[in-house]
């Protein structure tokens, strides 16, 4: 892994992400497996957090003696999703397969994989905290 200082970030882009969390070994179960498994690597780690990092961003999952609620709502204002590009519907297909060994259960399985509109080949998935993340397929020319 390279060093902080090494990697060149694009302007403008994504530094890191940090998202807290009830159940920091629940948290770095689901999100581990699915971060890894998109590429990023275990960046950072210590009593109440674990990082992972694609490039020059990464994202933390604390667990914060300072969290005001039990569990995460994504209905509340505040994060909703996070969204990442998988290489093509094959990838997609193969992570939802995965996902419930890993603590992740597949939304709206009546619409998948078209739950986000006719145009876009998508999987959202939830974990057991509430958290959701959109595995969206890069196809065509157009993506």
């Amino acid at each position: 892994m390279k060093a902080h200082r090494d990697v060149r970030p694009v302007p403008g882009a994504l530094h890191h992400v940090e998202i807290w969390v009830p159940d920091l070994e629940r948290a770095a179960v689901s999100f581990g497996w699915l971060l890894e498994a998109l590429g990023y690597t275990p960046f950072q780690s210590w009593d109440d957090g674990r990082s992972w990092r694609l490039g020059a961003t990464y994202l933390v999952f604390e667990r914060s003696a300072a969290l005001t609620a039990a569990e995460h709502d994504r209905c509340r204002p505040g994060l909703n999703h996070l969204a990442f590009h998988v290489e093509d519907h094959r990838a997609v297909e193969a992570l939802v397969a995965e996902a419930p060994r890993h603590g992740w259960t597949l939304m709206f399985p009546d619409s998948h994989p078209y739950a986000g509109g006719e145009a876009t080949y998508a999987a959202y998935l939830e974990d057991a905290d509430g958290f959701e993340v959109e595995l969206v397929a890069i196809e065509g020319p157009e993506a």
